[in-house]
């Protein structure tokens, strides 16, 4: 089969299954990814969450294939899983079992209640999922198994020893109930044990597309990805095998391979969520790393928006002037006595100012009056006691004759200069950066709407992290914004100082 009808055919498969299973699009697609890629999936919930019809019904995707499905409890025996010991055998006083019908024939296996395996099943069973082999007396079979679904109730317990049997299962789903009531309306009105697949996978197109996969080159920032996820992963005390991360890269080689792609790239990374927890209470802490990591690509606007905010304080620094006498603003006193809380945030400067509103510099009294031209003010102790409503064109001109004062309204000229340059390069960047912040979103639309394996939520989400870069753009936008105003002579504050030195 061509890697494009192989495409369609899990394309198919996943729409027939979503519209039976809801709320399972990350389950179903894990689960044909491990058919594909000959791992083991673990579905972990509570009873009652359709696990075991879920994995019955991906199994009879196959078609060509054996099916072997077993329910195991504490009290199961090895001839129940591994076939009745043969009597042909017994009497040339050999061991072996007849095999047929049961796990060692079986390319597909679900075992139910998988940690409920006991000492005599669990290591002939640990070589079967790891191996591909079964210890038959003296005969070692291979056995043609792709994948074992195991469903549980819960996780084993420390002391059981089954540390190994779990790390065989790669995938891992913790599945709950249905969170959408017309979801479950859907569900408990419908006959779901009546569907049949109607399109199949046969044996023969798993064995290409693993074949395609085996030498398919990892991207070099798929690589730096894993790098870091590790050293995140040991930080937070979360620890993955050796043969985990090579079963993982294995199964990122497959994903891609079935996209049509030419190398494992980073948008494939997503699918590492449910492959790396041990504890379902780990899932949304290496989701949240994961998501940050693949969207961390692309156009980085925080150096250019850095470099803005350093202009920004520059120009400030040069404009700011300490003021004779610090002023406070009566209107924002009154405003704050009716508030709870003793801090209140400055909506011009970014800066959080005092209680009363106290301005101690020069360029923030303006900025101030130009917001709220008819609010008053109060400075000094004389003035805020004998005459505490003074106009701004009245402080302007007391402190004109009480202090010889003037206002700064524009910068050196040699300042200016320097600062028109600086901002003038800082603007062109912002024009560049915003081209291409739209032309990778626009890419990365296009490259997630054709990779079947990352879920509708996860677009969602990764789209929403990397929209927040123009969220930057628009900051550094407004911070630029704010610069010219401030390198061109503000007229307003000219009309409002020369009605000062009228007054």
């Amino acid at each position: 089969m061509k890697v494009l009808d192989l495409k369609n055919t899990i394309l198919n498969i996943k729409q027939e299954f979503s519209g039976y299973f809801k709320e399972r699009d990350a389950e179903i697609n894990g689960s044909l990814l491990a058919l594909l890629s000959g791992e083991h999936v673990l579905l972990l919930g509570p009873p009652g969450t359709a696990k075991t019809l879920l994995a019955n019904k991906i199994c009879e995707t196959i078609e060509g294939g054996n099916f072997f499905h077993y329910l195991l409890t504490r009290f199961s025996t090895p001839e129940e899983v591994f076939g009745p010991l043969s009597l042909k055998a017994l009497e040339k006083d050999e061991f072996s079992r007849r095999v047929e019908g049961y796990l060692p024939t079986a390319h597909i296996a679900l075992l139910d209640e998988i940690f409920k395996a006991n000492s005599s099943i669990l290591n002939s069973l640990l070589t079967v999922l790891n191996e591909r082999k079964y210890h038959n007396g003296k005969e070692v079979l291979d056995v043609p198994l792709f994948s074992v679904f195991g469903a549980s109730n819960e996780l084993p317990e420390e002391e059981e020893n089954l540390e190994a049997l779990y790390d065989r299962f790669l995938f891992r789903y913790s599945v709950d109930y249905i969170q959408h009531e017309e979801n479950l309306e859907d569900l408990i009105f419908e006959n779901t044990e009546d569907f049949l697949p109607s399109t199949k996978l046969s044996v023969e197109d798993i064995k290409e597309i693993q074949t395609k996969a085996r030498d398919m080159r990892v991207d070099p920032e798929v690589r730096a990805i894993i790098r870091g996820l590790r050293r995140e992963l040991k930080n937070s005390n979360i620890f993955v095998s050796d043969r985990r991360w090579k079963k993982i890269i294995n199964v990122l080689r497959v994903a891609s391979a079935v996209n049509g792609h030419t190398s494992v790239n980073r948008m494939t990374v997503v699918l590492l969520q449910h492959m790396l927890w041990d504890l379902p209470e780990q899932r949304e802490t290496i989701r949240k790393l994961i998501l940050d990591r693949v969207v961390s690509g692309g156009t980085d606007t925080g150096k250019l928006k850095q470099n803005v905010l350093d202009l920004r304080n520059s120009v400030y620094s040069c404009l700011q002037q300490e003021l004779p006498d610090p002023v406070s603003c009566n209107k924002c006193f009154e405003e704050e006595k009716k508030t709870i809380g003793g801090v209140r945030a400055s909506r011009f400067t970014g800066v959080k100012a005092t209680k009363n509103l106290t301005f101690n510099n020069a360029l923030d009294f303006l900025k101030h009056h130009t917001e709220f031209p008819t609010h008053t003010y109060s400075f000094g102790l004389e003035y805020s006691s004998i005459n505490g409503a003074l106009s701004f064109e009245a402080v302007a001109g007391q402190f004109r004759q009480r202090y010889d004062f003037e206002f700064k309204l524009s910068l050196d000229y040699g300042d200016r200069k320097l600062y028109e340059k600086e901002y003038e390069n800082l603007e062109e960047r912002l024009n560049y950066f915003r081209k291409q912040v739209q032309e990778e979103e626009k890419a990365l639309e296009e490259t997630l709407r054709e990779n079947i394996w990352v879920s509708g939520q996860d677009s969602k989400e990764i789209l929403i992290k990397y929209r927040s870069k123009n969220t930057d753009i628009y900051e550094i936008a407004s911070h630029l914004n704010e610069i010219r105003a401030l390198l061109e002579k503000p007229k307003i504050f000219d009309v409002e100082l020369e009605k000062a030195e009228v007054a």
